[in-house]
């Protein structure tokens, strides 16, 4: 899966191929009618509260797409350069930021096997910490 270019019209289409959801039960569930759906599925981007309509009747979490776009291709914020005090608490809640599905995990040691990145550079481009890298490594290297 690319996780750098999301269209994500194509992936709700894909999906709900997958699935064999009827067009009807879709715009039953989203209370639109049939062009809607298709503009929905040329869409780019499309708004949260749409997205998340799409990912409960599609039984899939849309939003996970772009959170590993997030740990992929957005550094990780450095307290330094936060505006604002940096001991003020945040009344939203604070999420980790690494944490990898095997998606990645699978992406990541893929663009080492083939060469096309080494160790170094995934460490200094996608900021995984030497440790986490060698543990997948060792871990997933007979798979």
């Amino acid at each position: 899966m690319e996780f750098k270019d999301i269209h994500i019209g194509e992936m709700l289409r894909t999906k709900a191929a997958e699935v064999d959801v009827e067009i009807s039960r879709i715009c039953n569930f989203l209370k639109c009618n049939v062009e809607e759906i298709d503009e929905m599925y040329k869409a780019e981007s499309l708004d949260t509260h749409l997205l998340l309509r799409w990912s409960k009747l599609l039984e899939y979490d849309f939003f996970r797409i772009y959170s590993q776009h997030l740990i992929l291709y957005a550094p990780p914020a450095s307290h330094d350069n936060c505006k604002g005090e940096s001991n003020a608490k945040s009344v939203l809640p604070q999420f980790r930021k690494h944490l990898y599905t095997k998606e990645i995990i699978d992406f990541i040691l893929g663009e080492i096997n083939s060469g096309a990145m080494t160790r170094k550079q995934v460490t200094e481009i996608y900021k995984i910490p030497n440790s986490t890298l060698y543990k997948w490594l060792k871990k997933y290297s007979n798979t």
